[in-house]
């Protein structure tokens, strides 16, 4: 099924998956985005100019904001949030507060319009799975590192969102969905992401910088692909009161393959160097996605050579913008 005639509220909707995601429903829907565009990926879109698009800038620890635009929605997703390990580093209060409080403030919203909503997706995170995440599913027992470790300050905080999403749907009947991406990628990302780093430098002939040796595996995610898991999510009723990982374990490589790729596919002459690692870092993490295929029908098309090869001409075609 298709959503139409829909009032989608997403968090985060000037980010890289909400923009994404908001492209491919504006046609037959309307979309109101919340983001305080600090990390602006809509800039690089024509969707601002879109008759049934509306960008609130603002803040998700503005509950009355949050509460306003939420009104009427049919549907809800949450994807704002602090995120990025340097970012977390620097301000491990603010994730928590970000990912914490604006949880609570949408889930609260999400209550207020009860009669009109029929799904709310929350966003968690691979991350909740700790150092060690091979092959993982849904109930598998989540990790954290020790209080203290700034690098877990974003996991536990999204955790936390999860347990809370949960208890509104256990105890209000909130329609809530929980999805956790695994390393998504592709066109039109900003800010983060060792793909989007690595892309940006090879084409201009800069580093590529891996920290730590490289031997880091994961299991990347073409952005077209979360977001169909994520459609999937919010039209499936078998998804109200789940949790899916959405992910590509087709896709799975270290971290050095990966810049070694990324350096073939771009045709550059960057070198690759190694730099020490200054926080605690995840060694492996590829998901089992089983579940999201059973209740979703779900499964990855975009393996990674075809998903570089695609990132790669969009970042080439953008050079003198980024640059």
């Amino acid at each position: 099924m298709a959503l139409e005639g829909k009032r989608i509220f997403i968090t985060g909707g000037a980010g890289f998956i909400g923009t994404t995601l908001a492209r491919l429903l504006v046609d037959a829907n309307e979309v109101i985005a919340l983001d305080n565009l600090h990390r602006d990926a809509l800039s690089g879109t024509d969707l601002a100019d879109h008759a049934n698009f509306t960008l609130h800038q603002g803040d998700v620890l503005d509950a009355e904001l949050v509460r306003d635009l939420a009104q009427g929605a049919t549907h809800i997703v949450h994807c704002a949030a602090i995120a990025g390990v340097d970012a977390v580093l620097d301000s491990p209060v603010r994730t928590m507060r970000v990912n914490l409080i604006g949880t609570y403030n949408v889930l609260e919203a999400a209550q207020a319009t009860l009669p009109s909503l029929e799904r709310l997706v929350d966003f968690s995170t691979s991350e909740v799975f700790g150092t060690h995440a091979y092959r993982v599913e849904e109930t598998h027992v989540t990790s954290g590192g020790s209080v203290g470790e700034a690098r877990w300050t974003y996991a536990v905080s999204k955790l936390a969102g999860e347990y809370f999403a949960h208890a509104y749907f256990d105890e209000f009947g909130l329609p809530v969905t929980t999805v956790r991406p695994f390393n998504v990628y592709g066109p039109g990302q900003v800010g983060v992401g060792a793909i989007h780093s690595f892309t940006v430098r090879a084409l201009a002939g800069d580093e590529l910088v891996i920290h730590g040796d490289g031997s880091q595996i994961r299991a990347w995610l073409y952005v077209d692909d979360m977001v169909e898991g994520l459609l999937r999510a919010l039209e499936r009723p078998e998804a109200v009161g789940e949790s899916f990982n959405i992910g590509n374990a087709r896709s799975t490589v270290t971290v050095l393959d990966l810049a070694q790729r990324i350096k073939r596919a771009a045709g550059s002459d960057s070198e690759i160097v190694s730099r020490p690692l200054h926080y605690t870092d995840v060694e492996i993490r590829i998901p089992n996605v089983d579940k999201a295929r059973r209740l979703l029908e779900f499964d990855a098309k975009v393996d990674l050579d075809e998903g570089l090869a695609r990132t790669i001409a969009w970042y080439r075609a953008r050079k003198p913008a980024l640059a």
